[in-house]
């Protein structure tokens, strides 16, 4: 329906992110496409501190990873994110993670939101946040 909109945020793997071995814990990268999502709304001049105050949440209704290639600690990923509108009350965000310096694609995935009121009833996504993506 909507028009993609894409933006590149930069995370660091803390020792905190990782296993004994030092690879990054596989629910870590659902956290990066959260950081990837802030930016990218961010990036378009909104955020989701102004979408909660208009009223409105944005929660994950669906999310999907496919890990490719593992991260480790202290590795520096970039989250290229794309968010696109599937419907008036909801946006689809696509994460591709890749190893900064080389590129190397690590996980690529995706989450779905709905829009929900303060009561948590399905609305409309405010006007300023679909033609974000139109």
């Amino acid at each position: 329906m909507g028009t993609p909109r894409s933006a590149a945020a930069r995370v660091r793997v803390r020792y905190a992110d990782t296993d004994q071995m030092g690879v990054a814990y596989y629910a870590n990268y659902l956290a990066w496409f959260e950081v990837g999502r802030t930016e990218l709304l961010r990036a378009l001049g909104w955020s989701y501190r102004e979408m909660e105050a208009a009223g409105v949440a944005l929660p994950v209704i669906e999310a999907s990873c496919r890990y490719l290639r593992p991260a480790h600690y202290d590795d520096e990923l970039d989250v290229r994110t794309t968010g696109t509108l599937v419907s008036p009350a909801q946006l689809a965000f696509e994460y591709d993670v890749r190893r900064a310096g080389t590129g190397e694609v690590l996980a690529t995935g995706r989450t779905l939101h709905a829009g929900v009121n303060p009561q948590g009833r399905p609305c409309r996504l405010p006007a300023r946040v679909r033609d974000l993506f139109v």
